[in-house]
C-alpha cells in the first residue's frame, strides 16, 4: 500500500472525444460548471454574443469555432479530483488526439443524436480498443429531432464494435422531449430548457406507478414503460468489471447545451470510472502506487501565453508524487533537472502547484529540453512507449515571405514542430524546408500562428509527394547506394534521421523491391 494511495484513488483522468460539432466542448464546459470551476456557461452560438468557451482559447479556435489543441482542465467534484482532456474532433488534428489517448485512463465519447456515429469517432474508438480503454457514451442534442434511440444503440454497437448498456433513457425527443429516466439511479429527470441552470430530479423507484402520468403525458409514460421493459430484456445487467475491461459501454442521453443529463453522467462516471492504472514501459510495468515518481511528455504547446515566448510540456504522471523544486532525471539527456514552476490548468488559466500525483497532468515550462515521448523519473531508466509521429500525407515547401524576419520564422517553425503539429523535413539535395502534415487545415494553422505569435510571414509552394518514410539498414553500403540513387528525394527530419520522400505509391513499391536490405518505416517509432 503506498502512502499516496488515497490521493491516487480519488483521481479520474479522462478524455472527451467525438466528431466535430457533436457538442464536445459544450459538454466539457458543463462538467466544469458542476465542478464549480466556472460560474456561467458561455453561449457559443452566434458571433455577436461570443463569450467564448473556456477550453477554446487560441485565437484561431475562436474564429473557426473548432478546438485545435487539446486542452487540459482539472477540478474537484464530490471528493474526486477530475482531469479532463478536451480533444480536437476535427480530423486534421487526429494525431494530437491519438497521443492524448495515451495519457488517460478512460474516455467519454459524445455522439450527436441526429448524425449518429461518424467516421472520425470510429478511428478513435479503434485506438481505445487497442489500449483497452473503458468507454462511456453520451448521446447529445436530445432536444432536437434525431434517430430512434434503439436504432442508435444498434448503430453504436455495429460501428464501434462494442457492446452497450443504456443507463438512462430519453422520454421522447426534439420539441416533445420531456427528460430522461435514470436507470442507474432509478430517478426521473424532468427537462426544462435552460442553458444556465440545472434541472430538478424526482425520485422514482417504480415507473409502473400511475403517478408517472402526473409528470409526463400518458402515451409518453406508456412508451417509457415498454422501452424500459425491452431494455431490461435485451441488454445484460450493467457490470462495472466488464466496463473496466473495455468490453461494454454504458450509454447516457441528454442535451449538453441545455445542461441536461450531464450531472447524471458525471455522478455515474465518478463511481465507475477507473482511477489511474498501471502503465507499460519498455523496461517493466509501472504501478501508479509506487513511491517513486515517473511520467512522460505526451504533448508540447508553444505560447500558452503570447506575451512570453515559452513552450509548455504536458506531463502525464504515471507513478508516485511529483514535487516542485525536486530533482528529476531527464532520461534521454541522462541528467537531473529541477522545475521551479510546474503548473496545473483551468484551460489557459494556470497556477503553480507544489505537488501532483499519479493520474494528474502538469505543465512544465520548456525552453527546448523536451520532445514528445520523453520520460522523467526519480532516477530510474524508464522509457514509456506508444507515442508515435505518423507518416504525413500532405507536403509543401515553406518559404520566408519577409527576408527581414528570417530569425523569427526559424524560431517559430522550430517551436511549432516541437509541438508535434506537423513535421519538418530538410531536403538534402537543395536544402529547402518541407512541412508534412496529416491534414490540409494544419497549413493554415501554421501560417496563422507564425504570423500572429512570431510576427513571421511564410508562403507555401506546392510539391508533389506521396509519403514520407523513415529508412534504416544494417547494410551500410546498401544505405549509401539507396541515398545516392534517390538523392533528390532524401531528406532529414528534426532528429537528423534519414527520410525518403516518395513521389508516388508505385515508386515506393519499386524502391521496396529493389532495395530488400532497407527497412521502410511509416511511423517515427521504431
Amino acid at each position: 500500500m503506498s502512502q499516496y494511495s488515497e490521493e491516487i484513488e480519488r483521481r479520474r483522468t479522462f478524455a472527451i472525444i467525438s466528431h466535430p460539432d457533436a457538442g464536445k466542448t459544450t459538454l466539457t464546459e458543463k462538467l466544469l460548471l458542476f465542478g464549480g470551476a466556472i460560474h456561467v456557461a458561455g453561449a457559443v452560438k452566434s458571433n455577436k454574443i461570443k463569450k467564448t468557451a473556456t477550453s477554446d482559447w487560441m485565437e484561431i479556435e475562436k474564429q473557426r469555432g473548432i478546438s485545435v489543441a487539446t486542452s487540459v482542465m482539472a477540478f474537484d467534484y464530490s471528493g474526486h479530483k477530475i482531469n479532463i482532456l478536451d480533444t480536437p474532433g476535427h480530423q486534421d488534428f487526429a494525431e494530437d488526439t491519438f497521443r492524448t489517448l495515451t495519457a488517460v485512463d478512460s474516455v467519454i465519447i459524445v455522439i450527436d443524436t441526429a448524425k449518429g456515429v461518424e467516421a472520425q469517432t470510429r478511428k478513435l474508438m479503434e485506438v481505445c480498443r487497442m489500449r483497452k480503454t473503458p468507454v462511456i457514451v453520451f448521446v447529445n442534442k436530445m432536444d432536437r429531432d434525431g434517430k430512434d434511440p434503439f436504432d442508435l444503440l444498434d448503430e453504436i454497437e455495429e460501428e464501434l464494435h462494442i457492446n452497450v448498456r443504456p443507463l438512462s433513457w430519453p422520454i421522447d425527443m426534439g420539441q416533445r422531449f420531456r427528460g430522461v429516466y435514470n436507470i442507474y439511479e432509478q430517478k426521473l429527470n424532468l427537462y426544462t430548457p435552460s442553458k444556465q441552470y440545472v434541472t430538478e430530479n424526482v425520485e422514482f423507484k417504480d415507473i409502473n406507478s400511475p403517478e408517472l402520468e402526473t409528470y409526463i403525458e400518458p402515451e409518453q409514460a406508456e412508451k417509457l414503460r415498454s422501452d424500459i421493459e425491452l431494455i431490461e430484456g435485451v441488454y445484460p445487467e450493467f457490470d462495472v468489471a466488464t466496463y473496466l475491461k473495455g468490453d461494454i459501454a454504458p450509454v447516457f442521453f441528454g442535451s449538453a447545451l441545455n445542461n441536461f443529463g450531464v450531472k447524471e453522467l458525471l455522478d455515474c462516471f465518478i463511481n465507475i470510472a477507473p482511477s489511474p492504472r498501471p502503465v507499460q514501459a519498455v523496461e517493466r510495468m509501472v504501478d501508479p502506487e509506487e513511491d517513486n515518481f515517473s511520467g512522460f511528455i505526451f504533448k508540447i504547446h508553444a505560447n500558452m501565453d503570447p506575451n512570453h515566448r515559452s513552450c509548455i510540456a504536458f506531463v502525464k504522471i504515471c507513478s508516485g508524487r511529483f514535487e516542485r523544486n525536486a530533482n528529476y532525471k531527464h532520461v534521454r539527456f541522462g541528467k537531473m533537472m529541477r522545475f521551479s514552476s510546474p503548473t496545473a490548468f483551468m484551460a489557459q488559466k494556470k497556477e503553480v502547484v507544489d505537488e501532483a500525483f499519479a493520474g494528474d497532468i502538469i505543465g512544465l515550462p520548456d525552453t527546448g529540453n523536451f520532445k514528445i515521448g520523453d520520460t522523467l523519473t526519480s532516477g530510474e531508466e524508464l522509457h514509456f512507449k506508444g507515442l508515435p509521429s505518423f507518416s504525413p500525407e500532405m507536403f509543401k515547401y515553406i518559404e520566408n515571405a519577409d527576408p527581414m524576419k528570417a530569425k523569427q520564422l526559424n524560431k517559430g517553425i522550430e517551436q511549432l514542430m516541437d509541438e508535434g503539429v506537423a513535421q519538418l523535413f530538410t531536403n538534402q539535395f537543395n536544402g529547402r524546408k518541407i512541412i508534412g502534415t496529416v491534414g490540409q487545415l494544419q497549413f493554415e494553422v501554421i501560417q496563422y500562428r507564425l504570423l500572429h505569435e512570431y510576427g513571421a510571414q511564410c508562403k507555401w509552394e506546392p510539391i508533389s509527394l506521396y509519403k514520407a518514410c523513415w529508412i534504416e539498414s544494417d547494410n551500410a553500403t546498401a544505405l549509401e547506394n539507396f541515398k545516392r540513387r534517390k538523392a533528390q528525394y532524401m531528406a532529414i527530419d528534426k532528429e537528423g534521421r534519414d527520410v525518403y520522400l516518395a513521389d508516388s505509391g508505385y515508386v515506393l513499391m519499386m524502391a521496396q523491391q529493389d532495395f530488400p536490405d532497407i527497412k521502410f518505416h511509416f511511423t517515427s517509432e521504431f
